[in-house]
């Protein structure tokens, strides 16, 4: 897993085009007016978001680090991630409580039509590459967004969602971080590991996944929707993750592809145990008043997993490459 530091990428639009000239020291962030109509989902405001929480990451080359905490870039993320946080509020399933919606979580249909159903039935390894270009955004700082709830965290909460990020970065153990497995899997499928790689390359639904992680781990007043994205991942994860050990171990794409799936399907299954019973009800005994809002993160993390599920399926089944810059070349390969 490469270490160096990421460029910057080419701007979709006017918002994303003025943050990455307000990085660049060349031009002025986008005011709140700029941001008002536009697409709460689309490419251009998705990558200024994702560009603004990525200073509270690695950052990227040629980007002071001081820029992190920049009056104008925190006052253009502010106007951006308002605009997302309205359209996942009006948008997102409503449940009427926590039970209700960690309940739907629980029950997996009979006849699945998800991505990872596809990807066992008859995803190609091409499919499985894009995949996983797509997911590395995430799973390559994977649990690193989770994180930040934990200094907002109390009790029974705190000690059980420490417990599971202890899992995710490793037990102690570098070569068992999940995001270094995560950059195992890539390189069995031929893929660069360089961290932020693919950014160009992943659509609008793939950054708002990761966005969305960001937003909830980096606000205080949304840890409660933090907690329940985090029980959304966990309880859907260990499934999910065993059709993509089998879509992996039919294709052939080798054994840390194949690995880091098992890893998941086996952790995630007493994760998913610990995140209901320790982290959800510790939070709810110690604030009931969050209910709504852990009822609200696992709504709005179907419906961003939703939306990326439909344009990837949509664009696979077109025989179309999901990727922005590959819908027209050789997708068969990507280098």
């Amino acid at each position: 897993m490469e270490h160096e530091a990421q460029r910057l990428p080419t701007p979709r639009g006017p918002l994303s085009a003025a943050v990455v000239d307000c990085l660049r020291a060349s031009g002025p962030a986008p005011g709140p007016e700029s941001v008002a109509d536009a697409a709460p989902y689309g490419d251009d405001l998705q990558l200024a978001l994702y560009l603004c929480y990525e200073l509270h990451y690695r950052g990227f080359a040629g980007v002071a680090p001081e820029r992190e905490w920049d009056p104008e870039v925190l006052r253009a993320r502010a106007a951006l991630e308002r605009c997302f946080l309205s359209a996942l509020r009006a948008d997102a399933p409503v449940h009427d409580s926590v039970e209700d919606a960690v309940a739907d979580l629980l029950v997996e249909p009979v006849d699945g039509a998800g991505v990872s159903h596809f990807l066992r039935d008859e995803g190609e390894l091409w499919h499985l590459r894009e995949y996983a270009a797509q997911r590395s955004l995430y799973h390559l700082k994977e649990a690193d967004p989770h994180a930040w709830v934990l200094p907002r965290l109390r009790g029974r909460a705190k000690a059980a969602m420490a417990a599971v990020e202890f899992d995710e970065f490793g037990g102690g153990r570098a070569d068992r971080v999940h995001a270094r497995l995560f950059a195992d899997l890539m390189t069995d499928l031929g893929l660069d590991t360089t961290y932020g790689h693919y950014l160009e390359e992943a659509s609008a639904e793939a950054l708002a996944t990761v966005n969305m992680m960001s937003l909830f781990g980096l606000h205080r007043a949304l840890r409660g929707a933090l907690v329940g994205h985090f029980a959304a991942v966990e309880i859907t994860s260990s499934p999910g993750s065993r059709r993509l050990a089998e879509a992996m171990r039919r294709t052939g794409a080798g054994p840390a592809a194949e690995h880091f799936y098992d890893e998941h399907v086996e952790a995630d299954a007493v994760h998913e145990q610990v995140v209901r019973h320790e982290v959800i009800a510790g939070l709810l005994e110690d604030e009931p008043q969050l209910a709504r809002d852990v009822a609200f993160g696992i709504d709005a993390t179907s419906l961003v997993e939703d939306r990326l599920a439909d344009r990837l399926l949509s664009d696979w089944r077109a025989g179309r490459s999901s990727l922005r810059s590959r819908a027209t070349s050789d997708i068969s390969h990507i280098s």
